[in-house]
């Protein structure tokens, strides 16, 4: 994501343009006339405090042009590119690659070469970072005389550069589980190394390393859950006194039974596997072995294939360039393993006839939160529901024509959002939501699409939905559910819905009730287009209809007005050319 320029003002000598942020700067050239410029840390979320550079793409003393990548900052939604607004030479930066910065903190400043920028940097309290070590700046290892001399007057464990601590990887985020370790204790990690994947509520994320080192103690095993700001890792180098560092961090509680040395028992013991349980005489499969080590690299389409097949690409060896993985190597490594699963475990188990079988599957992070997000919601708001028939004879026509020359298809359920959007216009008491000590009435249409994924169901939001064309709204949901089942949605993407629509009819439902999407006031189920007896003209005639149900938050929405509303959007379906009026 690139960021565009904050703002710009007139100011300075001569009257120049140059760029300033909502904080101000031109208090700094005015109060020390200089030409530098000051760059502070930008807000980059609504709920961003601090931010984490993940990288630097210039150093200090290299020339700048406008819009050229300057850094790359991890906030607490998402890594974000933070492009130059201005020419000129990185004088100095606030911090190196794996610093935080608070919001206003000085982060950069630009001028011209040579010139003195020590006012600058006193006056914003930085610390200057030497000019031929300014990217990346090692600090002393903490070593084991350090730790016990300073835990002594009550050091702070969780700002020692050696501990990785769980991050909040989502808005909504609490914990995470591990979805998987890419480095084991004992190994070398350096910066940029993929660390762990962890499974937050929404998706599946990288970690990556801000430091060079060695992975001395992992948290937890795969599978375990850990808090936000829990004990992730700790990446020293070999001889620091971990155990004084895990009690600092839990209170002086034991220690978690995981590997804490690098001692090879210890490693071995990290890696090890439980023995499968085999109930069939029939011999396993071979375990693959392992032959990607850390980060993987692969094409997004190679990535996708893996998944639906459920092929570990840890286990596949790339032949594209940098050893990078391709569709051809997923195919041949899934021939070469048609016997057993290509996931590199063992093959399925056998159950005989009459033996009493089953699986436990832990609940992922995102099946944890729907359940905990739609019990509230049924449980907290009064829903009740209405249900009414639409004639889509009309509709069907309408579709017909409209795919006949267009480049993008339009779907049923491109029209249905289209007449929602329309009808919430007409009726902003549906579009309204619950906030608690007062009803928010929304003046804009925000539609949320209800997307199924193998891991429970994700709602991406279709912004400004009524004043987009149908062929908008066509692309715009195809992205989406490309995104979901690609776990590349963003958190801006499912934020901010004013109302829902959850659409079964393409698996055959005839109807259903859909639980309401809090703080939305209301959701819309929308089931298949079927054959049924109509009445047309005083004749009974066969037609296409199609039921939807409203699922209204009675604490918002009352009888009538729901009822009004279905009205409409029954007009605007039943005679479509309402819709482009």
């Amino acid at each position: 994501m690139v960021l565009p320029p904050i703002c710009s003002k007139t100011g300075g000598m001569g009257g120049k343009k140059t760029n300033f942020d909502v904080f101000s700067r031109f208090n700094y050239k005015t109060a020390f006339l200089v030409m530098a410029e000051v760059i502070l840390m930008p807000r980059l979320s609504d709920t961003m405090t601090e931010g984490v550079i993940a990288a630097w793409h210039k150093k200090v003393g290299d020339t700048v042009k406008k819009g050229d990548l300057l850094a790359e900052i991890e906030t607490d939604k998402a890594t974000m590119e933070l492009e130059s607004y201005q020419d000129g030479v990185l004088l100095h930066i606030g911090t190196p690659r794996g610093g935080k910065l608070q919001v206003n903190d000085l982060l950069a400043i630009f001028g011209k070469a040579d010139e003195d920028i020590s006012a600058l940097i006193t006056s914003s309290n930085a610390v200057p970072v030497a000019e031929k070590a300014a990217e990346e700046i090692p600090k002393p290892t903490t070593t084991e005389s350090t730790i016990a001399a300073t835990a002594a007057s009550g050091v702070d464990y969780t700002k020692m550069e050696e501990v990785v601590l769980m991050p909040r990887l989502s808005d909504t985020m609490t914990e995470g589980v591990i979805a998987g370790w890419q480095k084991k204790v004992g190994d070398a990690v350096k910066k940029g190394e993929v660390l762990a994947d962890i499974e937050t509520d929404k998706a599946t994320m990288e970690l990556e390393s801000y430091k060079d080192g060695v992975l001395l103690y992992q948290g937890a095993q795969k599978g375990d859950k850990i808090l936000v700001n829990d004990l992730l890792c700790i990446i020293g180098q070999p001889g620091m006194d971990i155990d004084a560092i895990v009690k600092g961090l839990k209170n002086h509680a034991a220690a978690p039974a995981v590997a804490a040395s690098p001692t090879p028992a210890s490693i071995a013991a990290a890696t090890a596997s439980p023995a499968p349980i085999i109930l069939s005489s029939t011999p396993s499969a071979p375990a693959a072995q392992v032959v990607n080590e850390g980060r993987i690299f692969a094409s997004p389409l190679a990535k996708k294939i893996a998944q639906e097949k459920g092929i570990d690409l840890k286990y596949v060896k790339g032949t594209g360039e940098n050893g990078r993985i391709t569709r051809t190597d997923l195919e041949e490594f899934a021939q070469a393993n048609a016997g057993g699963k290509v996931n590199g475990s063992s093959a399925p188990v056998f159950v005989p006839v009459g033996t009493v079988s089953f699986v436990d599957t832990p609940v992922s992070q995102m099946r944890k939160v729907i359940a905990k997000r739609l019990s509230e919601s049924l449980f907290t708001a009064p829903h009740f529901y209405l249900t009414m028939k639409i004639n889509m004879d009309a509709a069907i026509q309408a579709r017909t024509l409209l795919n006949e020359d267009a480049n993008t298809k339009i779907s049923f359920n491109d029209m249905i959002v289209k007449a929602t959007a329309l009808s919430l216009k007409q009726h902003p008491k549906v579009n309204s939501s619950w906030m608690g000590d007062f009803i928010r009435e929304n003046h804009h249409v925000n539609i949320g699409i209800a997307v199924a994924v193998d891991e429970g169901l994700l709602v991406p939001v279709l912004r400004f939905a009524d004043s987009l064309s149908l062929s908008q709204i066509s692309g715009n949901v195809k992205e989406f559910a490309k995104k979901a089942k690609e776990k590349k949605l963003q958190p801006a993407d499912w934020e901010g819905s004013t109302f829902t629509i959850s659409n079964l009819g393409m698996f055959g439902i005839d109807s259903f009730t859909a639980i309401i999407n809090p703080p939305d006031a209301c959701i819309l189920a929308v089931g298949g287009i079927s054959q049924e007896p109509v009445v047309k003209g005083g004749q009974v005639v066969p037609g296409n209809v199609m039921n939807v149900t409203l699922s209204c938050d009675h604490r918002v929405v009352d009888g009538a007005t729901g009822s009004a509303f279905l009205q409409t959007l029954k007009r605007l379906l039943e005679e479509p050319l309402r819709m482009f009026l």
